[in-house]
């Protein structure tokens, strides 16, 4: 019996046009455009991560919903970013996870995974730009805090 071995692809694929014109320069600008693209009725019921992909002149090539989790977690899976990445050709990539309590303070566990997607980005030569903690009000910013 012969058994398929075949892998699973990643839907996401390079699109040569860019969602945005506008270009991110800072995180204020990155939270007032992702906040276009969160269902703001669920931000403060259930954790859930997107990624910003830029390309070399920090224009939108896209964003993609990386995970949905539960009250208090979510999932960022640093291979899995990783490939989107470079599957869509970006230069530069924005992690954006909203915290469902309203407090915008970064856990010890999105310090590491920020760290960790850090090193891992450097070596592929992409920018992990930001990291940003937003809430219906208000956003944190890793870049802005020294923490990137």
């Amino acid at each position: 019996m012969k058994q398929n071995t075949q892998v699973a692809e990643l839907l996401v694929s390079y699109s040569p046009h860019i969602v945005s014109a506008q270009k991110i320069s800072n995180s204020r600008e990155t939270y007032s455009l992702i906040t276009n693209y969160w269902n703001l009725d669920t931000i403060e019921m259930l954790e859930e991560v997107k990624v910003i992909l830029l390309n070399k002149a920090n224009k939108v090539l896209g964003i993609f919903d990386l995970s949905k989790g539960g009250i208090c977690s979510s999932i960022i899976d640093v291979k899995i970013v990783l490939s989107i990445a470079l599957k869509t050709l970006a230069s530069g990539i924005i992690i954006v996870h909203n915290h469902p309590s309203g407090n915008l303070t970064p856990s010890k566990a999105d310090i590491d995974i920020t760290q960790k997607l850090k090193s891992a980005c450097k070596i592929i030569e992409i920018l992990l730009l930001d990291h940003l903690i937003i809430t219906k009000e208000d956003y944190f910013s890793f870049a802005d805090d020294g923490l990137l």
